[in-house]
């Protein structure tokens, strides 16, 4: 949205679970220790006036966090322990939730073909769950988008998206890789989890392809200009092999 990574400014609210977490967020009150360090939410802003600000897993944050931020949904400035007003109209802000999340997945018991025709229910369960967990004055500042569970289609896009992070990685060693589509369908696959879902995936993809990498290059195996096939065996395992010399040309190979 704003052309850098760097714009994106994230809190883990597991991290603000206490009251006196606030200080954290717009700094110690005067004569307190961390005075001096500013806050980390007003501090930030201030620096990033035009940045994305994700509040992770908001739920986990403590009552007195929330509604520090109301303030913030409500005006767009908070003012810090310094008494400087940080602007936050030129920022989008996202909350995330697991709230309601256990509703999904029941509902999503039956498949992808059958989760469409229970959009209104899913909703309504949600939204259920969050007025219990959240108060009013929080919910009417915000706009609730439900995301579905992953589907086929999402997870092997999320797989490509992260070959072609990998793929940018290794430019810089002069040699290439190419990944056949039943790779993407493996790794989604076992990448999975029923509760998790697709966190794990970012381990599976280093244990099935970049150990195996890592180890190439250690070894020397895979040299400038070469190209690495990344391919599925007879035994259903990813296999890496190595063209010499065949890197040719520019962009993502798949």
């Amino acid at each position: 949205m704003f052309q850098s990574e760097d714009s994106m400014i994230r809190f883990d609210m597991s991290e603000y679970m206490e009251k006196q977490s606030v200080s954290r967020l717009v700094g110690s009150p005067p004569g307190y220790v961390g005075y001096e360090e500013g806050g980390q939410l007003t501090d930030l802003v201030r620096r990033n006036p035009y940045s994305v600000v994700l509040f992770d897993e908001v739920e986990k944050a403590h009552r007195d966090v929330l509604n520090l931020l109301l303030q913030v949904l409500d005006d767009g400035r908070l003012t810090d322990s310094k008494g400087t007003v940080v602007d936050f109209k030129n920022t989008v802000i996202i909350f995330t939730s697991n709230v309601g999340s256990q509703a999904i997945m029941e509902l999503a018991q039956g498949g992808e073909e059958d989760i469409g025709g229970k959009g209104e229910e899913m909703r309504r369960r949600v939204q259920e769950a969050m007025r219990r967990e959240f108060t009013p004055e929080f919910l009417n500042r915000c706009e609730t988008v439900i995301f579905n569970s992953l589907g086929k289609d999402d997870l092997r896009g999320i797989v490509k998206l992260e070959m072609n992070n990998l793929e940018e990685r290794v430019k810089d060693r002069g040699f290439k890789i190419k990944v056949q589509d039943e790779v993407l369908d493996y790794l989604a696959e076992i990448g999975f989890d029923g509760v998790f879902g697709a966190r794990p995936l970012k381990r599976v993809i280093q244990r099935e392809v970049e150990r195996g990498l890592a180890k190439m290059i250690l070894a020397s195996e895979v040299g400038e200009g070469d190209l690495v096939h990344v391919g599925v065996d007879e035994n259903d395992r990813v296999k890496l092999s190595v063209v010499a010399g065949a890197a040719t040309g520019d962009g993502p190979i798949i």
